[in-house]
């Protein structure tokens, strides 16, 4: 089978090498000349672990290329994927499907008359539906099967979603596109990976419900994190005790994570507004955004009051500013809020990032950059966690506790036991632990537990 994966981004890149590895030949278009001469090069311009090796892999055996020619790699492709940005419009927050909708009509001309276009963008509700009727004006004498097949990948184990999915999600309108469609995904499905059949409007919305889910439960647990604050418990025994490990996705309330990167309105506008249709009601989505940015605003007064009130004058090192671990990726990571507030407020920012200078540098101007974390807590009066990279769970707490000039340690991803840290000279905070100093010992948690009972 052939496949043309229009778009060279995280998730058509993810994809190509993905279904290659499954026997299939891909071609991947993009526009971007730069991005296209680097894949040509062996380069990958995004970070995902295994990645430059799975594409290198298949680019040997012949089964993998790039091209910057739509017209003709989408000529006698089986499968055509849109995996093209739908960035957020400016305005009403809507999705742009511009880039799509521009696909659409650069391969309409040149595609098999009998092709099965497939979006793998997130699209808002009712996509699928305009992208027919586009082509059906464009070429009313093809049969194309229009489908969609979101994805569900998590940055840092991406691959391994992919290859390992708890469900295949297609919509196919019509039994030809449903018989290409699982034939492309039969790999997965002799793995017992369920593929599930649905109808184009459910699959577009189960993509934009599944993230404000993952945000709801990120919120959830943000609220309990200052319950356990006020009260003297840990968010992480409490968490592990409401959804032990195992329990049916409940990863993001394992350790109580302070901040909720992707709930913005890029999934709540396009959740409660479908095309053509009138606002649906989505007070808990909407709340859950606010609460979201609240939280990320909240944390940089908490890394203020840790530093005894004020930050002015005050040098903060900085571990991790991507989003989460394992990428490169900066969209809507918790560090372009709270850095530049803390800036604004007078602080030194010093930072390091396995793997997110490149795209955060041009992001977070005025703070200077280290390779090494050690580096980056010379002198510092406050050290902050914003990112649990794992090379940062290893480093020794005493030695960077001598090498800063406070003793403050505000940790907002819980990466550090706080009586370690106490024992390296760190006062330390997290998020729903409550404060830890050399000095406090265990009464920290009787102080919160009395307290509650008085009160």
């Amino acid at each position: 089978m052939k496949i043309c994966m229009i778009g060279a981004g995280y998730v058509g890149l993810v994809s190509a090498a993905c279904f290659s590895d499954f026997g299939w030949n891909v071609t991947c278009v993009d526009n971007d000349e730069d991005r296209l001469a680097q894949l040509e090069r062996g380069e990958i311009p995004i970070y995902e672990p295994g990645l430059d090796d799975l594409v290198a892999r298949n680019v040997a055996k012949g089964r993998m290329s790039f091209s910057g020619s739509l017209p003709e790699a989408v000529s006698d492709a089986d499968v055509v994927f849109l995996a093209v940005g739908t960035p957020v419009r400016r305005g009403d927050g809507y999705a742009d499907l511009t880039y799509v909708f521009e696909a659409v009509e650069e391969l309409a001309p040149h595609a098999r008359s009998n092709v099965v276009i497939t979006t793998k963008s997130t699209v808002p509700v009712g996509t699928g539906r305009e992208i027919e009727r586009r082509l059906r004006q464009l070429r009313p004498d093809a049969d194309f099967a229009v489908c969609s097949n979101p994805e569900f990948l998590r940055e840092g184990s991406a691959i391994r979603d992919f290859t390992h999915p708890d469900r295949v999600l297609v919509a196919a309108a019509d039994g030809r596109g449903r018989e290409v469609m699982a034939r492309l995904y039969e790999p997965i499905a002799l793995r017992d990976a369920p593929v599930m059949f649905v109808s184009r409007e459910s699959a577009e919305l189960a993509k934009y419900a599944a993230n404000a889910f993952l945000a709801m439960k990120i919120t959830f647990i943000n609220e309990v994190a200052d319950l356990c604050e006020m009260v003297g418990a840990d968010v992480s025994e409490v968490a592990n005790a409401v959804a032990p490990t195992g329990a049916s996705g409940t990863s993001s309330c394992t350790r109580g994570r302070a901040m909720a990167g992707r709930a913005s309105r890029r999934t709540s506008v396009p959740l409660c507004r479908t095309r053509g249709k009138p606002r649906a009601p989505c007070s808990l989505v909407e709340q859950v955004e606010k609460a979201n940015l609240e939280r990320k605003i909240a944390m940089a007064a908490r890394v203020e009051a840790a530093a005894g009130g004020t930050v002015r004058g005050k040098t903060v090192a900085v571990l991790g500013v991507t989003f989460k671990p394992n990428t490169d990726d900066m969209r809507e990571a918790p560090s372009l809020v709270i850095l530049p507030m803390l800036q604004a407020r007078g602080a030194e920012i010093r930072a390091c990032d396995p793997q997110g200078r490149s795209n955060a540098e041009e992001l977070l101007p005025g703070v200077s950059w280290f390779a090494d974390p050690l580096e980056a807590a010379r002198d510092a009066d406050v050290l902050l966690v914003l990112t649990e990279w794992n090379e940062f769970r290893a480093l020794d707490l005493k030695a960077l506790r001598a090498t800063m000039n406070g003793d403050v340690l505000v940790d907002l991803r819980n990466v550090y036991a706080p009586k370690l840290a106490a024992e390296a000279g760190f006062v330390y905070t997290g998020v729903g632990r409550g404060h830890v100093g050399p000095e406090m010992g265990k009464n920290a948690h009787d102080r919160g537990v009395a307290e509650t009972i008085a009160t």
